[in-house]
């Protein structure tokens, strides 16, 4: 079988990006192990300066993890679950109607004092609304949870979808382009930078506010597993559980990151 030299070119080109991608995992990896033993030591030194129980040290609370796993696990999956399918729909909600209103000045005029006056306002105070609304179980939750990915993504996406030079747009329609053409071959890939930095900053907020429903309202979760630990003065307890919730941050943070590389791989070209 005869080789041609594109086939070679393309094989290589594959082997570089696995190579690449490998020596990109392996940096980070290093990266995050620096980072916990940086982490572990100011907690620890903090921990001896403080001398309090209420800030045990690492070598006292890592353990707590494997003893308390069992009540950990279902409550990282129910805390996991909530924060996902809430980006996943204040995503979904915001991105066609943040592009709709950056590349059109009418909708821009009608929706941008709405947007000026809600951004603002910090969702939180709606839970108790919510609350009476939907119950106790998980649709508050992930209502307010989405309700605040859906205002942080608005608004980004349309700021990009705004900033798309319009002989970028000029260009693409002289070549015969529909306006749907120009919508997915031009708005969208320009935006999602923007989009993917909006969700990974949203990230901490909503793990932040899952943080807060599930403690105030709430019998399942990791947020309620914290603040039981606290009501039982069981401070190792409540520490395994801010580990496991700052995993959880991790997780979504890394997840968009991925997806980032997957979705704009143009950038490296």
């Amino acid at each position: 079988m005869k080789i041609e030299p594109t086939d070679f070119n393309k094989r290589s080109e594959r082997i570089a990006r696995g190579e690449g991608f490998s020596q990109t995992a392996l940096r980070k990896l290093i990266g995050y192990l620096g980072a916990i033993v940086v982490i572990l030591i100011g907690w620890h030194i903090a921990a001896i300066l403080i001398d309090s129980p209420a800030l045990p040290t690492p070598i006292a609370t890592i353990p707590m993890l494997s003893t308390y796993a069992s009540q950990l696990a279902p409550d990282f999956i129910v805390s996991l679950y909530r924060v996902v399918v809430a980006m996943i729909l204040g995503t979904v909600l915001a991105v066609p109607l943040g592009l709709s209103i950056g590349r059109s000045p009418r909708l821009d005029a009608l929706f941008a004092p709405l947007l000026y006056i809600l951004y603002p306002i910090p969702k939180i105070v709606l839970l108790p609304v919510l609350l009476v609304l939907l119950g106790l179980a998980d649709a508050p939750k992930i209502a307010l949870i989405a309700l605040t990915i859906f205002f942080q993504v608005l608004v980004t996406v349309r700021d990009a979808a705004k900033a798309v030079p319009d002989a970028a747009i000029t260009s693409v329609r002289s070549l015969g382009a529909s306006r749907m053409d120009v919508y997915f071959d031009v708005v969208v890939p320009a935006s999602l930078p923007e989009l993917f930095t909006a969700l990974r900053i949203s990230s901490g907020t909503a793990v932040a506010i899952l943080f807060f429903a599930e403690a105030i309202a709430g019998s399942t979760g990791l947020g309620y597993f914290i603040v039981d630990s606290w009501a039982m003065i069981n401070y190792p307890r409540m520490f395994a559980g801010i580990i496991a919730m700052a995993l959880l941050g991790v997780l979504l943070y890394e997840l968009f990151d991925v997806l980032e590389r997957h979705l704009t791989r143009w950038r490296r070209v």
